[in-house]
This record gives C-alpha cells, sequence and structure tokens, in this order.
C-alpha cells in the first residue's frame, strides 16, 4: 500500500478521471429520518446533528426529487457561470435509506433521471443499509456512479456513546464489506469529524487508519462545528465541550494527509455549517478563506509535497 506523503488525490481529479469534467454535487432531501431521532434506537440523534439532520444545504422535502434537483442546479450555475455541467445527485441529510426501500429506489432513479446528473450519492448510517438496499444501488451502478456515504465520524465506541451515535463501530466495518462482497464498483466514502468530545491526535488519526484499512474508497474529514438547537450547544455553553481553533486542526489534517493511500479519494478537507445556525468555530464561517489558509499552512509547513488541486469546493453540501 503507498501512502500519498502529503500527496493526496482530490475529488476533482477523481470524478474528472470518470466523468471527463468538473462534476458538482446537489444535496437532495428522500424525506427520511433517522433510527436515531424516531425511537428506535433514540430520539435526540447524535449531540452535533441539526434539526435538519446534517442537510442544512438539501433542497425542500415538499419538492419532488426533479423539483430539488432544477432549483439546486439553477443555485449552483448563479454561483459557476457555466453551462453544460454535469451534477451527482446527493441525498444527503439524515439517513437516506432509512424507509420504503422501494420507494426511495424510485427517487434515486428519479434524480438520476434529470438532465446533467451524472451520478448518485446516498447518505447513510452504517446500521441502516441492507444487503437489499446494496443490491438495489448495485443496478443502478451498472449504469451510473454510485456512492455510498457512511457517517462513522469516529472508531473509537466510547466517543460514539458520548456523541450517541447509537451503533458500534463493528457495525461500519460489517457494512463496508457487505457493500465490497455484493457490489465493488460501488464507492465507498467515509466521514470522520477532528474535535468530537475527550478526542486526542492520536484517537482523531486512528479512525482515519481504521477507515482505511476496511476498505473505504474516499474520506470526509470535517473539524466539529457547534450548531444552534443541538445537544452539542448545551454541552459548548455550559463549558464541557471546546472547538478546535484553525492552526489545530490543519496541524491535524496535515498529519492525517500523511497516513492516508495515494489511492484514497480525498472527498473534503473541511466543512461548514449553516451560518444562520454555525455557534462555533466561527473561523469555518468563510469556507474559501479556510480552504485558502490551509494551502498556506501545508506549504508553509512542508506538510504537503504538492497539491493536485483542491476538494470538490462548489457544492450545496
Amino acid at each position: 500500500m503507498e501512502y500519498s506523503n502529503g500527496i493526496y488525490y482530490s475529488a476533482t481529479d477523481f470524478y474528472k478521471k470518470i466523468f471527463g469534467q468538473k462534476v458538482y454535487k446537489i444535496a437532495l432531501d428522500a424525506g427520511c429520518t433517522c433510527p436515531n431521532r424516531d425511537g428506535t434506537k433514540g430520539w435526540s440523534g447524535c449531540i452535533f446533528c441539526s434539526q435538519s439532520g446534517s442537510g442544512d444545504f438539501a433542497g425542500s422535502r415538499k419538492l419532488s426529487i426533479s423539483a430539488q434537483v432544477q432549483d439546486a442546479k439553477e443555485l449552483v450555475s448563479s454561483k459557476i457561470k457555466t453551462k453544460g455541467a454535469s451534477y451527482i445527485a446527493y441525498f444527503q441529510n439524515f439517513t437516506s435509506t432509512y424507509g420504503d426501500e422501494d420507494i426511495l429506489f424510485q427517487k434515486y432513479r428519479e434524480a438520476l433521471s434529470c438532465e446533467g446528473v451524472s451520478g448518485l450519492s446516498v447518505a447513510t448510517r452504517p446500521d441502516c443499509l441492507s444487503d437489499s438496499m446494496i443490491k438495489k444501488l448495485a443496478q443502478l451502478s451498472e449504469s451510473n456512479f454510485v456512492s455510498i456515504e457512511l457517517g462513522l465520524q469516529t472508531s473509537n465506541d466510547k466517543t460514539a456513546e458520548i456523541i450517541n451515535r447509537k451503533y458500534k463501530t463493528e457495525e461500519y466495518s460489517d457494512c463496508v464489506k457487505r457493500i465490497k462482497t455484493i457490489c465493488p464498483e460501488i464507492h465507498v466514502v467515509t466521514h470522520i469529524i477532528f474535535g468530537l468530545p475527550g478526542e486526542n491526535e492520536k484517537e482523531m488519526l486512528d479512525s482515519v487508519l481504521y477507515a482505511v484499512s476496511r476498505g473505504t474508497d474516499g474520506i470526509k474529514i470535517t473539524v466539529l462545528h457547534v450548531l444552534k438547537n443541538t445537544v452539542l450547544e448545551k454541552q459548548y455553553s455550559d463549558g464541557k465541550v471546546r472547538c478546535l481553533e484553525k492552526n489545530e486542526y490543519f496541524e491535524l489534517i496535515g498529519k492525517a494527509l500523511k497516513i492516508i493511500p495515494a489511492e484514497i479519494v480525498i472527498h473534503r478537507l473541511t466543512g461548514d455549517g449553516a451560518k444562520k445556525i454555525l455557534i462555533a468555530p466561527l473561523w469555518t464561517a468563510n469556507k474559501k478563506d479556510v480552504l485558502n489558509s490551509m494551502k498556506d499552512y501545508f506549504l508553509q509547513n512542508g506538510i504537503v509535497q504538492g497539491i493536485r488541486s483542491n476538494p470538490e469546493l462548489i457544492q450545496t453540501s
């Protein structure tokens, strides 16, 4: 296994290799909830999860999938000023495989049928992805790019209890194994959060290594955000939780890049909570500035030998 030594495989490069052009992700709402919210496993969700189920940039579930796609395309077009763009339909918020599988499958197909949509990405929990749903997604992957995004956040089960994740880490491992057994062509992306309550540097980097060792194809990393109307907001207000400083986070990201194999796609190195509900850390509010500062930090500190291109920046997610 070849390690990147600081030169990472960006999402932009990955998508260009597959589609021959830059691709933009558009966030959609499948109308799902979460077993950690409907009482199946819990009621309050993970402590950091917003009222929209971490889909603050997703479309309105009151609209059809086709209408959500159209609205999202218009939003992206207003930012990039280009015609003929290609998109990935990203079912982002809550648990997008949690519900009637036949109905959800039709929503995925509807998104893929929209003009300009070149692929599908479905965000979910490892404990909410059945073999039958994997087979449905495998069917779509026969003629489309398909990605499954799994919310691991941490490989430490003690931390998982603190954040109220409500599933064991071994369920993530089992899920990746089942995906790869049923359909190796599906691109698996793992979400990891740096700065979770009580975690030290080793534990954060261990989560990266764990995801890599279990066969993830891509990684998304973000810093812990404190958002309004979450359990984390109360803990932060009470002084029980602190947020990472900018350079502290950059240093952690630099160390993570050096242990991630060169073939693993880096889909995200930072995230931005919706400004209207962001409480902390406020340095994350301007994503463009954060990315430019991160690049400068890497180069000034010799953390990376080179950057092929930035990860996918223009997203509605």
